[in-house]
């Protein structure tokens, strides 16, 4: 298995990490035998956030007195240093530790930078004096924001959205975070559940030696696949660049990463699943999303009230209301038979 140096923090970790936000969807026995699977299979890299509800307990749990045989990065989305206290506190004590490996500005809307007024980075450079985290780093998806980071010189990670629909300019900063000795960890790697082709996927990845992917699991059958890289790594072949590309055609522009940025919706339609509704159901067996459930779910797009909150805070600019319009059109269109989906 390749390893990957997170540039100046000297982290080295086998390029194949695990994103713990879908762990908070089952039961503490369920993740924490997860998570302990991960780690004896090779895993020792694990991310997740205050934000993703009892997932750091759930990684303190599993990893009590073996705190010395993984890496945790955390995150928080803290705008104040009492916030900011607050956070390092509750996740210190959730994950059973005295120290995190690397801890996450989540989301900034702006680079936070000694001087700024805010006092949040001040915040960091205090919890490193103290020993409380190790590193400082930053998550994004705002380009902006993460190329501020970059030229700051202030951050030792950037997390950004990274896959083999990305464009130039994320790559560009691929380049930049490697030009600068910085570590770049790779978030949704399958485009938010678009990319079915984990092998594809992973062999893309590896093309790169200082981007470390973070997969979200959730079921011990994707942790299994996952795992099967850590001795049989998917290589890039021909037939694999090619259906990339084919992939790119169909789906690089104007469509729903399913982030959910953009939540809640002020009357509870379900954004980041019904945005991206046609492509789900082309991209993955239909019934699941043909359910009356999902029929629910989607006829909710009837009480959009378009405040146009969706769209201002969606990070890739998408225009938010007019996919949901054509997402349900579409979503009609297959429930009365006009349209055939697998």
């Amino acid at each position: 298995m390749k390893m990957v140096r997170l540039g100046k923090t000297e982290i080295t970790t086998p390029q194949n990490a695990f994103g713990a936000l879908p762990i908070q969807r089952v039961n503490m026995e369920t993740a924490v035998r997860i998570l302990r699977k991960a780690r004896e299979g090779g895993m020792t890299f694990f991310d997740t956030a205050r934000a993703y509800s009892d997932s750091e307990e759930k990684l303190g749990q599993a990893f009590a007195g073996m705190r010395d045989k993984v890496y945790i990065a955390t995150k928080t989305a803290a705008t104040t240093p009492e916030d900011f206290w607050h956070d390092l506190e509750t996740s210190l004590k959730n994950l059973q530790t005295d120290y995190i490996d690397i801890y996450q500005f989540h989301w900034p809307k702006q680079c936070y930078q000694p001087g700024d007024g805010t006092g949040m980075y001040e915040c960091m450079l205090e919890a490193k004096k103290k020993g409380m985290i190790r590193h400082i780093g930053m998550t994004n998806h705002i380009l902006k924001v993460a190329h501020e980071g970059i030229d700051s010189g202030l951050y030792e990670t950037l997390q950004f959205p990274f896959s083999y629909l990305s464009s130039e300019k994320e790559l560009e900063l691929v380049e930049k975070c490697k030009a600068a000795d910085m570590g770049f960890i790779a978030m949704k790697g399958l485009a938010g559940g678009l990319i079915t082709d984990s092998a594809s996927a992973f062999a893309y990845m590896a093309q790169y030696d200082n981007v470390l992917p973070i997969w979200g699991i959730q079921k011990e059958s994707e942790l299994d696949e996952w795992l099967s890289y850590m001795h049989d790594p998917a290589e890039m072949t021909l037939e694999r660049q090619a259906f990339i590309e084919r992939e790119k055609k169909e789906l690089v522009g104007d469509f729903c990463r399913g982030c959910g940025y953009c939540m809640p919706c002020p009357v509870g339609i379900q954004i980041n699943s019904c945005a991206r509704m046609s492509l789900m159901l082309r991209r993955a067996p239909s019934a699941n999303n043909l359910t009356p459930r999902a029929q629910e779910m989607m006829r909710k797009i009837e009480d959009c009230i378009h405040c146009g909150q969706c769209k201002k805070k969606c990070p890739y600019g998408l225009d938010t209301p007019e996919l949901l319009k054509r997402n349900y059109a579409d979503y009609k269109k297959i429930l009365a038979g006009e349209v055939k989906v697998n």
